[in-house]
């Protein structure tokens, strides 16, 4: 049986910084992931989308940061399980948790931590008849290379910030980019909303609010989008790829049989130290929520940092905790 502090469920950004925040104390850390690689959305499938809230860096591509991160960790020789999903926890007499994962690894530890992202997650798919004949084929949900679209005509589709993110970046690698929002506001970030409508403005993208697909067309392969506007009727837009970007519906899994409390697939936490209503167990990332939860890596980072301080508090109640700035002694001499 692995043994270790704190078990982390969820090798994501938030999952491998807080190995970085626990290893400044002197705590191991364990990371247990279904993915066959650490990273979680940004690696398995968004490596190529550039991040821009990231402090210190104007712009870093997702698959970048998670190979930065892995290299801000391993001083702190953490361990890995991954290609496993975290099947089913017990508490013991010493009231420390075993996690068996559905491949029978199992981990013990005083403390869990789950950083699982969305959980288990598959993308939202428009309501359009055909859809499915044209996956792969013309039609994605998630872009993972942009050069694969390099010198193609795009439709995408969607408000959020993905949907606008990606209108920025392929607007210099496509022949041609149309994004359509069925609404005229959008959800996103308001620097990127106004980068996408200069970008318009200029002609090097096409917006077309209050607009939705409403058909596809190709023989074999996507040629066509048929999209409706609100008050203009239809129109076919001849294109090469079509990507509806509406986000991701996250299931959570096996951890739902756990005795935590939910609210809308997210596990509810106190804000005092991220803890759920199962004592030392833990969560942190888009995984939880509270009133105010913002959905961003930066505030996940935050989380980890409250959480591995309680953490360290409830596996040695009478140690005292001191904490050093890594600017004092540097990395290596917390490792």
């Amino acid at each position: 049986m692995i043994q270790t502090d704190i078990l982390i469920i969820g090798a994501g950004p938030c999952g491998l910084f807080t190995v970085f925040e626990a290893g400044l104390l002197k705590l191991r850390c364990h990371l247990v992931d279904s993915l066959p690689q650490a990273g979680g959305q940004l690696t398995e499938i968004y490596p190529k989308k550039p991040i821009y809230d990231i402090p210190g860096f104007p712009s870093i591509l997702a698959g970048d940061l998670i190979k930065n991160q892995l290299e801000q960790i391993a001083p702190f020789k953490p361990g890995f399980t991954l290609g496993e999903r975290a099947e089913q926890i017990e508490r013991l007499e010493d009231n420390s948790f075993v996690l068996t994962t559905n491949k029978g690894t199992k981990i013990n530890a005083p403390v869990i931590a789950i950083a699982g992202g969305l959980g288990c997650f598959e993308p939202r798919k428009p309501p359009l008849e055909n859809l499915a004949r044209f996956e792969d084929k013309g039609v994605e949900y998630i872009i993972k290379d942009p050069e694969f679209y390099r010198n193609k005509r795009v439709v995408l589709a969607g408000g959020g910030d993905s949907a606008l993110d990606w209108t920025i970046y392929l607007a210099d690698i496509a022949e041609d980019v149309t994004l359509i929002h069925r609404r005229q506001s959008f959800r996103g970030a308001l620097d990127s909303v106004e980068k996408v409508m200069d970008l318009a403005h200029t002609g090097r993208v096409k917006l077309m609010t209050d607009t939705q697909a409403v058909a596809l067309r190709g023989n074999g392969k996507l040629s066509d989008v048929v999209i409706k506007h609100k008050t203009e009727g239809e129109q076919v837009l001849s294109t090469d790829h079509f990507v509806p970007l509406f986000g991701l519906s996250p299931k959570l899994g096996p951890i739902a049989d756990w005795g935590l409390t939910i609210n809308k697939n997210a596990i509810e936490v106190n804000t005092l130290d991220y803890s759920t209503n199962v004592e030392g167990i833990y969560a942190i990332g888009d995984i939880n929520t509270y009133p105010g939860k913002l959905k961003l890596i930066l505030c996940g980072y935050h989380e980890a940092t409250l959480m591995v301080q309680s953490a360290f508090k409830y596996i040695y109640p009478d140690k005292k905790l001191s904490f050093k700035y890594t600017t004092v002694n540097g990395v290596e001499a917390f490792a």
